[in-house]
């Protein structure tokens, strides 16, 4: 409950601060409230994961911390939206890519993830992502574009990429972040709101994947093959729900995408929106491996795996109605748009 009401409480101090000390000072209390959480199992992976998150998140810190300073030093403002040193922001840039994971400082995700519990891997891919995101939202304005741009088409390509080959389950799950935020990132100099709005879609199409993997206890592929006669309804929906995450039409996952791509476009950045588009394709190819394994294809042989029993009846309301709106709000898109 500490930990919880923890991360809670350095996430609203995050997104609502003004100062840079502030921003600063709530995610240091993110990062102390998550690391029990990941090494909560006590496995030697869950220690090597939290060593690997602390020593990562630490380094944006002292980063971002540095950075503020500089800005202050040559400006005289510790106001977050007026971040003018040209210093500075590179140097923000960094530790935001890096507290994100985005690519080249992703080495860390899926390892870390890889050795989490669904529901610690959950929040990291989710409510973590967040007040890293609030601040560039807050600094948008002044951020290099062709540096994000850069970052934003590699984060997209390696996680697509080196998404290809998982056979687990939570690391399919990183490289997929990786590859939403190198989304978010390509479109957060020209319409910050967009990225919200992506952001918002991406959480709520997780959080239903991640709860449908936790109901039927999938941790990788070959477990996914036997899942389909525990619960062949959650399971079906959690195919399209991956078909979203993939982002094809006329599910939830394509509105994003279509917003950003038309963004870009009026932007006149007709190559970049074009090779991201072609780069998702890879992100579309593990999605679909994914949705056989989830309900198309059935093992050819008997599986080594041990029989599980069937679960007991529990509510699965939640993710009845996340899988609901993680497929069926593009035609809604006029109306989610204007709101945003």
């Amino acid at each position: 409950l500490i930990f919880t009401m923890s991360l809670a409480a350095g996430t609203s101090i995050t997104i609502s601060s003004n100062h840079w000390i502030l921003a600063w000072t709530g995610l240091e209390i993110n990062t102390l409230a998550i690391i029990p959480l990941i090494s909560k199992s006590h496995h030697p992976r869950a220690i090597e994961a939290t060593i690997k998150y602390f020593l990562t998140q630490s380094t944006a810190s002292a980063l971002i911390l540095f950075s503020s300073l500089t800005n202050a030093w040559s400006t005289g403002q510790w106001d977050i939206t007026q971040l003018n040193h040209p210093t500075s922001c590179l140097i923000l840039t960094t530790a935001i890519a890096i507290k994100l994971g985005l690519v080249p400082f992703h080495f860390w995700f899926p390892e870390v993830l890889q050795g989490s519990q669904m529901t610690t891997a959950l929040l990291l891919s989710t409510l973590m992502k967040l007040p890293p995101i609030s601040l560039l939202f807050l600094t948008s304005q002044s951020l290099n574009p062709t540096l994000l741009t850069f970052l934003a088409i590699s984060s997209t390509l390696i996680g697509g990429w080196m998404g290809l080959n998982q056979t687990q389950t939570r690391k399919i799950l990183a490289f997929s972040s990786i590859s939403h935020l190198g989304w978010m990132t390509a479109v957060i100099v020209y319409n910050p709101h967009l990225t919200l709005l992506t952001y918002a879609l991406y959480v709520m199409m997780t959080t239903t994947l991640f709860l449908a993997l936790t109901h039927t206890k999938v941790l990788k592929l070959s477990t996914m093959l036997i899942s389909w006669t525990k619960m062949p309804m959650l399971n079906a929906t959690m195919m399209l729900t991956l078909l979203s995450l993939a982002g094809l039409p006329p599910l939830t996952g394509f509105m994003p995408k279509w917003l950003i791509i038309q963004e870009l476009i009026e932007q006149e950045m007709t190559p970049a929106a074009t090779i991201i588009s072609l780069l998702s394709l890879l992100g579309l190819f593990f999605y679909l491996r994914l949705a056989y394994h989830s309900t198309i294809t059935l093992p050819p042989n008997s599986s080594n795996h041990m029989k599980l029993w069937r679960p007991n009846k529990t509510s699965n309301t939640p993710t009845a109605i996340l899988s609901a709106l993680s497929t069926s709000l593009l035609p809604m898109s006029p109306l989610i748009a204007t709101m945003f």
